[in-house]
């Protein structure tokens, strides 16, 4: 700090710890805590309530409904005559009677379905009575199905089509009642309620029932995959049933992807950085900068459908494959997670090239001279000397390609076909946007962040990187 002070002054350096201040702050730590708030918040039981009103107003329906169809049992109706607001023809079909709010006053159809006991229904199919039952799924993501009347305590009622139509109407009735007072109860519940909990994280670690034959059981019991899933306690059967943890196995998958997609990008990216660097005069390095650079003058998503005709069924690697008679039928290769990787690495791939070529750009080639001279072989050349130098530019590489590949979103979406290869990005996707859960998205994406930059902050401490490694890389 004296040195900054002697060298450029207090206003200048007042403006420079502003501006770092202003940038660490404003610019990453306030989004983080904004994330953190949103994912210790308690997120409403929106699922229940919303169930539990639509379930109070097909209750309120159905009674209506089956009213209608007890006036209509009981007087006889006259020519214009007026039942429950709506003016009526004996001449006209049931399904064509004009109803109120939308209803049909008899059914959506001329269909009639059985009952449990073979006879037929007392009345005709309706879509709001089949559904007036407190034994709705709220979930079928843990290990046994969660139904509303089990979660909320509530009776076991439905309105059965066999019933006689007082005793049907009694059961709407019934059920609409304890809708009624199930969602106030909620209501109330939610506003009582602690507004933290760590309950959205706990969502990640979730074990979700996986339908699966037995004939597709074998098969997958015998994958490598499969059997390190089961290693580490993300897939196990109960009663007989697979269950997965599906969030863990998206995360795990996705971050060894980006760690392998890393270093075979290191691997294929140091010989060519080395090469345009130390090997090659000085006029061919333009040429070999312009071949590197021109795949970026295309933006992102056209490489990537560029590389989805290429992997296709129809595309091009498959018909090349089937006209040398290669393979006799063409390969789903777009439900590879290897595809993902491949494609990743290529559109990632100069993020690795020029910090690892300006790093090596400043090396003094007198001293890999000298090296060879003392008798150094060429790989130990390149591990005592030419790698050290090149350690900073390693590191800003590898960091930037692993949290490119970690984030990906575009390359997943638009290359795989196959929900086994889903990147984490997409859950996160459809967690915020399809779901519309904010706080177990936010929960989602803290975890995320926070086990990402732990893997880089690893990193760094096994490759001894300092900051000030960092900031010499040009």
């Amino acid at each position: 700090m004296t040195g900054l002070l002697r060298a450029y002054g207090r206003p200048i350096v007042a403006l420079f710890i502003g501006a770092v201040a202003f940038w660490t702050f404003v610019l990453i730590l306030a989004p983080q805590l904004a994330v953190l708030e949103r994912a210790l918040t308690r997120p409403a039981d929106t699922l229940s309530s919303s169930i539990v009103r639509h379930l109070e107003k097909d209750a309120a329906n159905c009674s209506a409904f089956l009213q209608r169809i007890l006036i209509e049992q009981t007087e006889p109706l006259q020519d214009d005559a007026v039942g429950l607001g709506v003016k009526t023809d004996r001449s006209m079909n049931p399904k064509q009677i004009p109803s109120t709010d939308g209803l049909a006053a008899r059914s959506i159809n001329e269909m009639v379905a059985p009952g449990d006991n073979g006879q037929q229904d007392q009345r005709h199919y309706n879509a709001q009575c089949d559904r007036t039952t407190t034994h709705k799924l709220l979930r079928n993501d843990v290990a046994q199905p969660l139904f509303l009347h089990e979660a909320h305590d509530l009776p076991a009622i439905a309105v059965v089509a066999t019933d006689p139509i007082l005793h049907q109407i009694a059961a709407a009735e019934r059920v609409k009642r304890i809708a009624e007072q199930t969602y106030q109860d909620l209501l109330s519940a939610r506003t009582a309620a602690s507004k933290v909990t760590a309950q959205n994280f706990v969502q990640l670690t979730q074990a979700v029932l996986t339908p699966i034959s037995a004939d597709n059981r074998v098969t997958e019991d015998v994958r490598l995959t499969e059997q390190v899933y089961s290693i580490f306690g993300l897939r196990f059967e109960q009663d007989g049933e697979i269950y997965e943890r599906i969030g863990l196995i998206t995360l795990a998958r996705t971050l060894s992807f980006a760690v392998l997609a890393t270093v075979l990008s290191l691997v294929v990216c140091y010989p060519i950085a080395y090469k345009v660097a130390l090997a090659t005069p000085p006029k061919r390095t333009a040429w070999l900068f312009l071949g590197l650079l021109v795949p970026c003058a295309i933006i992102e998503p056209m490489r990537i459908y560029a590389w989805s005709s290429i992997i296709d069924k129809g595309g091009v690697l498959n018909e090349f494959l089937l006209w040398t008679g290669a393979i006799t039928e063409p390969i789903a290769l777009e439900r590879s997670a290897i595809t993902v990787l491949v494609v990743i690495i290529y559109t990632y791939v100069l993020f690795m090239v020029f910090p690892i070529f300006n790093a090596l750009s400043n090396l003094d080639k007198n001293q890999i001279e000298a090296a060879t001279d003392l008798g150094a072989r060429p790989w130990r050349v390149h591990w005592r000397v030419i790698i050290p130098h090149a350690k900073p530019g390693i590191a800003v590489g590898c960091i930037a390609t692993f949290m490119l590949g970690a984030g990906a979103f575009s390359v997943p979406r638009i290359i795989s076909r196959d929900p086994q290869a889903a990147w984490f990005s997409e859950t996160l996707y459809s967690i915020f946007l399809e779901t519309g859960n904010s706080n177990v998205g936010a929960a989602y994406s803290f975890a995320y962040t926070l086990v990402s930059v732990l893997l880089v902050a690893l990193f760094i401490r096994i490759t001894r990187a300092r900051l000030r490694d960092f900031a010499r890389t040009p």
